[in-house]
């Protein structure tokens, strides 16, 4: 069930009118009440003798009590639905779970003999109309504060008790919802995404590349955007605002969003907190200096699903907000070729990034300070990092949906499922041509070589051979292995480190996971390295195409 509370209206009658009515488009059917405050509230809808006026009256004699003490905006206004599939409710029912809102929101607390009166509107099966005036039997306003929180927690529990469908409820760190003018502006203008959205793409892109707030704010410019800094009477920075230059209101101005209404995460405290939580590099082992940033944040998406399964909650929700930043990352530096389903990953996993468990930021300063690398470093043309990259990054996305579902995050669960979809699209689309190469290597190989391969998987795989040595992708593992021996590896010991990653048996292709595994773990030579120039932060943005300059003309290639 969800509930949809209006903003308070002046109008008693008008409201009345409407739920009485025949609707826009005629869908109102048999308007009559389910229930009332005392039982004897008039009904226009099921007793010929009763009006609306009437009806209006009795609901706003404490308003008219109450005289100028009442508030201006009076009318309370909530609407229930139920879902689809859900079985139509009685009356009797409906006024049951009216009356538990009333009381949870604080409109009408059980057994309050002031309490407001209100009344509830029933004209289709599946959902209700509240309608309430906020002014009690003492004259004074009810205590309602947080009454859509309220009124969402009590329909949770009614769901369950009633066997009806468990909607999935937030937990107010979502980003504020386009209004419907800011839509149909977008439509008017072309624009596929509105002002707001596009805003805070751009923003989180900023926030991932730049590394101190002085370059978050340089990218923002260099990305077109209007910014907009405001700061104390000491010169430090208190705020700022964006604006797009081709979004404007009836007069001709910029309209401006600040950071904290495009998203929570998003207000300058925020990003001066995750920017600060970089920290300074230290001082890196030979080890470390041999693993170029791709391989560093390749090294951190693979150990992800255990870090949220060993880690408090506070140090989970860090690495997954690090997990973000590194899907917003991935769009600058991609292959037009799937750069638009890894636009839609970053968009969609937004929302898995928050929840209301504070991170320790500082527990994942290394992976961030990688991920601001790899938008600085040459995109590999190594095709097979890439796809590694991507395949360890799917499996952190599903570790992070395991998460949040496990702690009941519902809609967080429910992004990085969407996300775990785009990017699997991605995936697929980068690991054809190497995977391609590596299979023609396979091919390439002696039939004994091919067999003392075979063998090895036999005796490090028992129950998973069969079905590895008889898919498409067993001429790469072969060949995998082949060259991981060559340059002084074990392959027995590759293939346990790889298996150990994950449940292998439910791989599509088990093969083309161990692929990628053991070639992250060995990382052998696959096509030739060439050095692809990559703009510094500032101009990060004019290597792709901005996100407020996209309309609905923009056309992405997709497989």
């Amino acid at each position: 069930m969800i509930a949809k509370i209006v903003k308070p209206g002046r109008k008693t009658r008008g409201v009345l009118n409407y739920l009485y009515g025949p609707g826009r488009h005629n869908e109102h059917k048999d308007p009559h009440l389910a229930a009332s405050w005392d039982g004897f509230a008039p009904d226009p809808g099921r007793d010929p003798d009763a009006t609306l006026a009437q009806l209006a009256t009795v609901l706003d004699l404490r308003v008219k009590q109450a005289g100028d003490k009442a508030p201006r905006n009076h009318v309370w206004h909530c609407s229930i639905r139920a879902a689809p599939e859900d079985p139509h409710l009685t009356d009797e029912q409906w006024a049951t779970i009216a009356r538990r809102v009333l009381n949870a929101t604080g409109i009408a607390p059980e057994g309050d003999l002031d309490a407001c009166r209100w009344v509830a509107v029933r004209h289709a099966d599946d959902h209700i109309h509240i309608v309430a005036t906020k002014v009690r039997g003492d004259l004074r306003p009810p205590r309602n504060w947080n009454d859509y929180l309220h009124a969402a927690n009590e329909l949770a529990a009614i769901e369950k008790e009633y066997g009806l469908r468990q909607v999935p409820r937030g937990d107010r760190t979502a980003a504020k919802r386009p209004t419907r003018a800011e839509q149909e502006k977008a439509q008017r203008t072309g624009h596929t995404k509105t002002a707001r959205e596009r805003l805070r793409t751009t923003v989180r892109t900023a926030v991932t590349a730049a590394t101190s707030t002085e370059e978050f704010f340089a990218v923002l410019e260099g990305a077109g955007v209007l910014v907009d800094i405001q700061r104390f009477p000491s010169g430090d920075i208190r705020g700022y605002k964006v604006a797009l230059a081709d979004d404007t209101n009836a007069a001709g101005e910029p309209v401006w969003f600040s950071g904290s209404t495009l998203a929570p995460d998003l207000s300058y405290p925020k990003i001066s907190e995750r920017l600060t939580a970089t920290g300074a590099a230290p001082v890196s082992s030979p080890s470390d200096r041999r693993r170029t940033a791709w391989q560093q944040v390749t090294d951190a998406a693979n150990q992800l699903p255990d870090v949220l399964d060993e880690a408090d909650d506070a140090v989970g929700q860090a690495h997954i907000t690090v997990l973000a930043e590194a899907l917003d990352a991935l769009p600058l530096i991609a292959p037009a070729t799937y750069k638009h389903q890894l636009t839609q990953a970053a968009t969609a996993f937004e929302r898995a990034s928050r929840s209301r468990i504070r991170a320790q930021l500082h527990q994942a300063q290394a992976t961030r300070r990688a991920i601001k690398a790899i938008v600085r470093e040459p995109t590999p043309q190594d095709g097979a990092l890439v796809a590694i990259l991507l395949d360890a990054l799917l499996l952190a996305v599903v570790a992070a949906q395991h998460w949040h579902r496990t702690r009941h995050h519902s809609q967080q669960a429910e992004a990085a499922r969407q996300a775990a979809e785009h990017l699997r699209a991605a995936y697929r689309a980068a690991a054809i041509q190497p995977l391609t190469v590596i299979h023609q290597r396979g091919l390439r190989l002696t039939a004994a070589v091919q067999q003392r391969q075979a063998a090895r998987v036999c005796r490090a795989l028992t129950d998973l051979a069969e079905q590895i040595l008889t898919e498409p992708g067993w001429p790469a593992l072969a060949a995998t292995l082949a060259e991981a021996q060559k340059t002084g590896h074990d392959p027995a010991v590759l293939l346990a480190e790889a298996a150990r990653r994950r449940a292998l048996d439910t791989a599509t292709s088990i093969s083309e996971v161990l692929v990628w595994r053991i070639r992250h773990n060995a990382h052998p030579p696959t096509t030739p390295e060439r050095a692809q120039a990559t703009p510094p932060a500032g101009d990060l943005f004019t290597s792709v195409t901005p996100p407020h300059t996209q309309t609905s003309n923009h056309s992405s290639r997709r497989r």
